[in-house]
């Protein structure tokens, strides 16, 4: 689970959420061309003397510490992470509680992890297309980010220890998962299937940690794991472009992600822990979801349909670099009504309501953090 963000001065209009696309204009990632950075945050003036004078570099502030960690991390793109976990709670029939939270809490920390880890291993790389990266421009250490991976990575798996055996057992393949993928597969292959297998087992994660079992939550997760495979294997031509292959066949994954999302969902009998949680829903007649939460899947589905087709159409018809990054940017954005479309699916209307407000959240956030450019690589 990694994801690169592209800070572009010329791009969308302000609000709009976190995306993998430059918006207008020339393609977010163009190598040297690409505009860097300005003063960091509470640097001097060399010619007005005090530190930054007598050592020639510019003095960052707390601030601007800060800021280079939260660019380092893509934190705007964290609101696409609860998702998984809740939905994977819905799918398991069990209401989200304290273990759910713990999941959510592992979750973020193996996403952070993932994205500390990708700049370390991309910095060579960074240096030469992307020299405004943290490490590159020296903001932060690769010694720091390495570290920063190696103990979210402890996190997550002590916060899933926390939620279970069952959790900790998902856990740990996410982890490693995470990890390969950074380091050895991200320019392979079998990258954007090492992408989809961790956003699988996220959603997986979630169900474990909440029901503790997977079973009645892996269609959901091949669901979710599809949609990411797709979009992963759209974002490796996004700096090239050339290629209206991988964006017809994500328009194509998204048509059939939207009719398997809209189809009523048979979710199986709750386990006698699930079924004593308080408050739990039974199942509708036939096992099926209330009419209720039918309409809204269907509404959200819709939604997720609207938000990754349209770009990935654009990209088919004309695959230059910055309609191929708009369309990794519609689908990173349709992450979210697809995640609340599957809690929707599996009954939990509270719940896929509750996902459904991570986006605007995420828009808000990313507006104001000024951070509105991430990729999925």
């Amino acid at each position: 689970m990694s994801v690169r963000d592209v800070p572009v001065r010329g791009g969308p209009a302000a609000g709009e959420p976190a995306q993998g696309v430059s918006g207008r204009g020339a393609p977010a990632r163009s190598g040297p061309s690409a505009p860097a950075d300005g003063p960091l945050p509470g640097s001097g003036s060399p010619s007005r003397g005090g530190a930054a004078a007598r050592t020639g570099r510019p003095r960052a502030g707390r601030a601007g510490r800060a800021g280079a960690w939260a660019e380092l991390l893509r934190v705007p793109a964290l609101f696409t992470v609860p998702g998984d976990a809740l939905a994977g709670a819905a799918a398991a029939g069990a209401r989200p509680g304290p273990r759910t939270l713990l999941a959510i809490g592992s979750s973020l920390c193996l996403y952070e992890a993932g994205m500390a880890l990708n700049d370390w291993a991309d910095r060579a790389e960074d240096a030469v297309e992307r020299p405004h990266r943290p490490l590159p421009s020296g903001r932060i250490r690769p010694a720091a980010a390495l570290a920063a991976a190696g103990a979210l990575t402890g996190a997550g798996l002590a916060l899933a220890a926390g939620a279970g055996r069952p959790a900790l057992a998902v856990a740990a393949p996410l982890a490693a998962t995470v990890w390969a993928y950074d380091l050895a597969l991200k320019h392979t292959p079998a990258g954007p299937v090492a992408m989809a297998a961790a956003r699988g087992l996220d959603l997986l994660l979630g169900a474990a940690a909440t029901g503790g079992g997977t079973r009645a939550a892996l269609p959901s997760a091949a669901l979710l794991g599809t949609h990411t495979l797709a979009v992963t294997a759209v974002s490796r031509r996004e700096t090239t472009g050339g290629s209206a292959l991988a964006p017809l066949a994500a328009l194509a994954t998204t048509g059939a992600l939207t009719g398997l999302v809209n189809r009523r969902h048979t979710r199986l009998p709750a386990g006698r822990r699930a079924a004593a949680a308080p408050g739990l829903p039974g199942p509708a007649p036939a096992g099926r979801p209330p009419a209720t939460s039918g309409a809204l899947a269907t509404a959200l589905g819709a939604a997720y349909a609207a938000t990754a087709a349209r770009p990935y159409l654009h990209a088919t018809l004309n695959p230059s670099p910055p309609l191929t990054q708009r369309a990794v940017g519609g689908g990173i954005r349709a992450t979210i009504p697809l995640q609340a479309a599957l809690a929707a699916r599996s009954g939990a209307a509270a719940t896929a309501l509750l996902v459904a407000a991570l986006a605007p959240a995420g828009r808000m956030f990313a507006r104001r953090a000024g951070m509105r450019k991430v990729s999925i690589t």
